[in-house]
C-alpha cells in the first residue's frame, strides 16, 4: 500500500510544474470540500442553540436560588415585624419591666398565644426577664431538648449585650420525627436598661419543603451557613443539619467571600470516588450569613445540548466523508509540509530557537520555510540580546532599590539594616504562605522600600534618642503616606504601594494612616507589618532593648488578631519552628 502511494506521488511530481502556487491547491481543496459552508453554518446554529440552552440552565439555577433566598429574607423580615409587635405589646402593658411579674401573666399569655397563632413555623416562644425567669409556650417537647436549651443560653448572652441572635440549624425530636430548627432572639430593654429577651424556636421544615420542590431533574438545592455547615437539605436521610460542606468548591467560594452576592460557575465534585463536573449557583443571604446553593451535574444540565451536538456531528461527519476520497491526495501534499512547519513553530514558541524547518517543497511553503529559518536566526540573536538587556536592567533596578533602602536606614542611626531584614523576613513569610513567585517578588521590593517616607521626616524627630512626644509621633506617622507619594510616580513600583503605605495599619482599625480594618488591608501590607514589628522588637531601639526571638513571637501572638493577620502570624510560627526564620542582626542583601 505504501509503495502504491509512493508511485502515485512520483507520477504527480512529474506531471505537475516545478513551482505549484499554493492558491491552486487551496482552491482545489475548497472545491472538493464544498460542503464546508454547510458545516460552518450548522456549527454556528449548533453553537447558538448551545449558548441558548446553557444560558437557560444558568438562568434556571439563578431563578431557583434567588427565589429561595428571597423567601428566607421575607420570612426573616416577617419574624422581625411580628416580634417587634410582640415587644410593643409588652411595652404598652408595662410588662417589659419584668415579664415574670404575676400581675402581667394574663396579658403575657394572651400576647404569646396570639403570636403563636400568626407566626408560621414558630414551635416555641420564650419570654424571660433579666434573671432568666419568665414564660414559655409552644411545643414543650422541643423546648426541653438539650440542644434548644443550650442555644437559649447563647441567645440570652447575646441579649445581655443588646444583640439579636440566630443560631445555626440543628435537629430536635418532635414526636417520632426529627426536624431541623433554629433559635432566634431579640433583647428586651426599657429606657436602655436590659430587661430580658424574647426567643423563638423556628422550624425549618418549610424551607426544607421549598428545597424539595425545586430539587428536580437532577438539580439539588440546599442552604449552608457562614461556617460552611449545612442548614437544610432536601434529602434529610443522606444529609443532616450541621454537616460540614466546605469540601464543595462553590461553598468554598461563598466562605472565602471572593464572589459576588450571586455567582454561577462550573466546578468538580467528588462522588463515589470519581470527579464529576458540576454547574452550581450560590446566592448569599447576608441577613443570616447563609447562602442558597444549587448544583447539577454538567452531563444532566446540558443533556439536550449534547444531543443536539451529537446529531450535528453525525450529519457533518457523513457529509465530510463524501468529500474525503476526492481530497485525500491533495490534502496529503498540503498537510505534510504544514505539519513540519507547525511543529517547528511550536518548538520555537516554547523557546527552542535552535530548531529549524527542514522541508523540501516546490510550493510557496518551501519558500516560507527558508524565510522562516532566516527569521529564526535573527530572532534568536535578538532574544539573546533582550535577555541580556533585561537581566542588566533588572540587576540595575534591584541595585537601585537596595541602595535607596540602605540610604533610608543610614538616615536613622537606630535602624541600620532594618529594611533589609524586614524584606528578608517578609519574603520568608510570603513563601511560608505559598504565595506565587510574582507576589513574593512584589512583597520583597515593597518591604525594601517600606520606610522610604522617612526621607521626608525631620531629622530631629527621626534621630531623637528618647521617646517621641505625641506631636513628634504624629510627624513620624506621616512617613507611610510620604513614602507612597514618593514611589507613586514610578510606574514599575505602583504594585508595591500597598506595602509602603499601609504597613502600619491594624486589623482592628487602630493603625495609621487611614485606620483600615480587616480585609481592607492588602495582604502585602499585613505581611510587612508582622516582619517590621518582629525586627523592631528584636533589635535595640532608643525606647527598648532587643528581645529574644521567643519573647518577640509571644508578643506577636498576643497582638493577633487585634493587630496582625492570624494567617500571617501562623506563617511566622511555622517558619520559626522549621528553622527558616532566624534573627539576622546584620544587613541582608535580598
Amino acid at each position: 500500500m505504501a509503495d502504491a502511494f509512493e508511485k502515485v506521488d512520483g507520477l504527480i511530481a512529474r506531471l505537475m510544474p516545478r513551482r505549484i502556487p499554493l492558491l491552486y491547491l487551496i482552491l482545489t481543496v475548497l472545491l472538493a470540500l464544498s460542503v464546508v459552508p454547510l458545516v460552518l453554518y450548522g456549527s454556528r446554529v449548533s453553537q447558538r442553540n448551545r449558548d441558548a440552552l446553557t444560558n437557560k440552565e444558568r438562568e434556571h439555577q439563578q431563578s431557583v436560588t434567588r427565589g429561595i433566598a428571597q423567601e428566607i429574607r421575607l420570612y426573616l423580615r416577617n419574624m422581625n415585624a411580628q416580634t417587634e409587635s410582640l415587644v410593643r405589646n409588652f411595652e404598652s402593658t408595662g410588662a417589659i419591666v419584668n415579664v415574670n411579674d404575676p400581675k402581667y401573666a394574663a396579658s403575657l399569655d394572651d400576647a404569646i398565644k396570639n403570636f403563636l397563632g400568626v407566626a408560621e413555623n414558630v414551635r416555641v416562644v420564650t419570654v424571660v426577664n433579666a434573671q432568666q425567669s419568665g414564660r414559655q409556650a409552644g411545643v414543650i417537647e422541643i423546648a426541653q431538648d438539650e440542644f434548644v436549651r443550650r442555644r437559649m443560653g447563647d441567645a440570652f448572652q447575646a441579649a445581655q449585650l443588646g444583640n439579636a441572635f440566630h443560631s445555626g440549624a440543628f435537629l430536635v425530636k418532635h414526636g417520632a420525627e426529627t426536624v431541623p430548627v433554629m433559635v432566634m432572639s431579640w433583647p428586651l430593654a426599657a429606657r436602655n436598661d436590659f430587661r430580658g429577651m424574647v426567643a423563638l424556636v423556628v422550624s425549618l421544615e418549610f424551607l426544607q419543603e421549598r428545597l424539595r420542590d425545586n430539587s428536580l431533574g437532577g438539580l439539588v438545592a440546599y442552604v449552608v451557613d457562614g461556617e460552611g455547615r449545612l442548614v437544610v437539605h432536601p434529602d434529610e436521610k443522606q444529609h443532616t443539619a450541621g454537616q460540614d460542606m466546605k469540601h464543595v468548591p462553590i461553598v468554598q467560594i461563598f466562605l472565602e467571600g471572593t464572589a459576588q452576592a450571586s455567582l454561577t460557575t462550573v466546578f468538580q465534585l467528588e462522588q463515589d470516588g470519581e470527579r464529576v463536573d458540576m454547574l452550581g449557583t450560590q446566592v448569599a443571604v447576608p441577613e443570616l450569613g447563609w447562602a442558597v446553593i444549587a448544583e447539577k451535574p454538567i452531563d444532566v444540565a446540558y443533556l439536550s445540548v449534547y444531543e443536539l451536538e451529537r446529531y450535528a456531528f453525525y450529519l457533518g461527519l457523513f457529509t465530510i466523508l463524501v468529500c474525503v476520497v476526492a481530497g485525500y491526495f491533495l490534502a496529503r501534499r498540503l498537510t505534510t509540509p504544514l505539519r513540519v512547519l507547525t511543529e517547528t513553530t511550536r518548538a520555537i514558541a516554547r523557546g527552542d530557537f535552535s530548531r529549524r524547518v527542514t522541508l523540501t517543497s516546490r510550493t510557496e511553503i518551501g519558500e516560507l520555510a527558508h524565510t522562516f529559518n532566516v527569521m529564526t536566526d535573527d530572532l534568536e540573536k535578538y532574544v539573546e540580546q533582550l535577555k541580556q538587556a533585561a537581566h542588566e536592567n533588572h540587576e540595575l533596578f534591584l541595585g537601585s532599590i537596595r541602595t535607596l533602602s540602605a540610604a533610608i536606614d543610614e538616615k536613622d542611626p537606630y535602624t541600620r539594616g532594618h529594611s533589609g531584614r524586614v524584606a528578608k523576613y517578609s519574603v520568608i513569610l510570603a513563601e511560608a504562605m505559598d504565595l506565587p513567585e510574582e507576589e513574593v517578588y512584589r512583597v520583597r521590593i515593597s518591604a525594601l522600600l517600606h520606610d522610604v517616607g522617612k526621607i521626608g521626616v525631620d531629622d530631629r524627630v527621626l534621630k531623637k534618642p528618647g521617646e517621641l512626644t505625641p506631636e513628634e509621633f504624629e510627624l513620624m506617622k506621616q512617613h507611610p503616606v510620604k513614602g507612597a507619594n514618593i514611589i507613586r510616580p514610578v510606574a514599575k513600583l505602583r504594585e508595591m504601594l500597598p506595602g509602603i503605605e499601609l504597613h502600619h495599619e491594624s486589623l482592628n482599625g487602630t493603625g495609621y494612616p487611614y485606620g483600615l480594618k480587616g480585609d481592607e488591608i492588602p495582604l502585602m501590607a499585613r505581611i510587612i507589618a508582622v516582619a517590621d514589628t518582629l525586627d523592631a522588637m528584636t533589635t535595640n531601639r532608643p525606647y527598648q532593648a532587643a528581645m529574644d526571638l521567643e519573647v518577640a513571637i509571644e508578643r506577636v501572638r498576643s497582638l493577633t488578631p487585634k493587630k496582625f493577620d492570624p494567617a500571617v502570624a501562623d506563617a511566622l510560627y511555622r517558619a520559626v519552628e522549621q528553622g527558616k526564620l532566624r534573627l539576622t542582626p546584620q544587613m541582608i542583601e535580598v
